[in-house]
């Protein structure tokens, strides 16, 4: 073998060790992310999960705003990633505990008695005006001395938390906003930054308000953190005061 063969030879095979390092390095970090996402959000591979819909507010108990199917559509994406199932099922037919499975719950008090039921036992210190008659206060979320009102197409708020009741159990998205389109940014901001609250808060719970900026021209594109009320809304507002 002459010194240009064996160069070549040679050549060959640091390009396939060079190409089998990088494919084994990519797919080591692919999984390892991969596992990471499933822990967040509690779906390892082959897992079931429960999505709850809400019913569209001043509609028919049946009727779903398309906002919120959009919202179904941007976490079962997220669900799909992690090689989970979901199943669907309204507000007024969830009627089970949580914990053995994950949860998306998805709406405000006034059209999902489910988010009724998880703000009361996991986030007594929420409060939510669910008056119909018109007013400033209306739909207004109120946690940690802070008041968040609805102005309409100008800011909305929602809402958005991950409850546990400790290690071993699988979580609760509760996504619980002013509005349709405020609970589709929710979802949207959860699918694009579940990486950063991941490594902000672990496996533990957490709340925070997020605001929609001027729907009426971006929709729930354009969405900001506003506060981490975590610790205040896990105290029962009596407790606090």
């Amino acid at each position: 073998m002459n010194d240009d063969v064996r160069n070549i030879v040679l050549g060959v095979i640091a390009t396939a060790l060079s190409g089998g390092f990088g494919w084994f390095t990519r797919t080591y970090q692919w999984r390892r992310a991969l596992r990471r996402k499933q822990a967040f959000f509690g779906l390892p591979t082959g897992s079931d999960c429960l999505f709850v819909v809400n019913r569209q507010m001043g509609g028919t108990d049946s009727s779903l705003h398309r906002n919120d199917a959009f919202a179904l559509l941007e976490v079962s994406a997220l669900i799909k990633d992690c090689g989970a199932t979901v199943q669907i099922v309204t507000h007024d037919g969830a009627r089970q505990g949580f914990g053995d499975r994950a949860e998306f719950c998805v709406g405000g008090p006034v059209s999902n008695t489910r988010t009724t039921a998880h703000l009361a036992s996991m986030l007594p210190g929420v409060r939510v005006d669910v008056s119909s008659e018109p007013g400033p206060d209306r739909g207004a979320i109120s946690v940690g001395g802070e008041t968040y009102r609805w102005e309409p197409g100008r800011a909305e708020y929602v809402l958005l938390a991950r409850l546990t009741r400790g290690r071993g159990t699988r979580p609760v998205f509760l996504l619980s906003g002013q509005t349709a389109n405020s609970n589709q940014a929710a979802a949207r901001y959860l699918a694009r930054h579940h990486r950063q609250l991941a490594r902000t808060y672990g496996g533990e719970s957490f709340c925070v308000v997020l605001k929609v900026i001027n729907s009426d021209a971006y929709g729930p594109d354009v969405t900001e953190l506003v506060a981490d009320v975590t610790r205040p809304a896990r105290t029962p507002a009596a407790a606090a005061a």
